[in-house]
C-alpha cells in the first residue's frame, strides 16, 4: 500500500523564519525578493504554497539552497502585484 502524505495545515511548519542579512535585504528592495529559512524536507512547490497561505501573496519563481550550516535557504519572487518591501515592513522585517 501507497504511504499517505499528511496534509500541512500551518504554512509556519514550512517557513522556519525570515533572513534578515544585507544581502537579504537588498534582495528585498532591488529584486522583489522574500529570504526564508525553511523546512529541509519541503519541496519548492510546498514553499510557494506556504508563502502565498501565510502573507497572501502570489508568488512567481522560489528558489532553494542549502547551506554550510545544513539551513535550507528559500528566495521568493514576489509577483509584480505585490511589494517584498511592504511585506517586510508590515511583519517587521525591515
Amino acid at each position: 500500500m501507497a504511504k499517505e502524505k499528511s496534509l500541512i495545515v500551518d504554512p509556519w511548519t514550512i517557513v522556519s523564519h525570515p533572513m534578515l542579512t544585507e544581502k537579504a535585504i537588498g534582495k528585498i528592495e532591488s529584486e522583489n525578493k522574500l529570504v526564508f529559512i525553511v523546512k529541509r524536507t519541503s519541496s519548492k512547490k510546498q514553499i510557494k504554497w506556504a508563502v502565498e497561505k501565510a502573507f497572501n501573496v502570489k508568488v512567481d519563481a522560489v528558489n532553494v539552497m542549502i547551506s554550510q550550516k545544513g539551513h535550507k535557504k528559500a528566495w521568493v519572487k514576489l509577483s509584480k502585484d505585490f511589494s517584498a518591501s511592504d511585506i517586510a515592513t508590515r511583519f517587521g522585517m525591515l
